[in-house]
């Protein structure tokens, strides 16, 4: 789902509300959410999630193409957590599968 398809959908369901006040409530939802984990802070959300900041300390790598080390700054990255409803809701609606060898289906047919 993208968020045209978020905006689209909560348009059709709250009918009073014109697609560009859907627009601007959807847009305003998730700055508010960047900009809280901007600052960050953990964003909790019951029965969906919860959006926190992870720390990726510094490390050494290597350049692929030299192999020369390169120093690798440190990072925040944000981190989603699915809490128990929603994940429950996901496997209770995942798709069975007939085929054992998850590999074999992944492989595109030859034509």
């Amino acid at each position: 789902m993208t968020r045209s398809d978020l905006v689209a959908e909560l348009a059709e369901k709250f009918g009073q509300l014109t697609h560009r006040d859907t627009e601007f409530a959807v847009k305003t939802i998730l700055d508010a959410m960047s900009d809280a984990l901007a600052r960050g802070h953990r964003i909790e959300i019951r029965g969906f999630g919860s959006f926190s900041i992870n720390r990726r300390p510094p490390r050494v790598g290597r350049n692929p193409r030299s192999g020369e080390q390169v120093v690798i700054p440190e990072k925040l990255v944000p981190h989603f957590k699915p809490g128990k409803a929603l994940r429950e809701s996901v496997d209770a609606n995942a798709p069975v599968r007939d085929d054992p060898d998850p590999a074999a289906s992944s492989a595109s047919p030859e034509l």
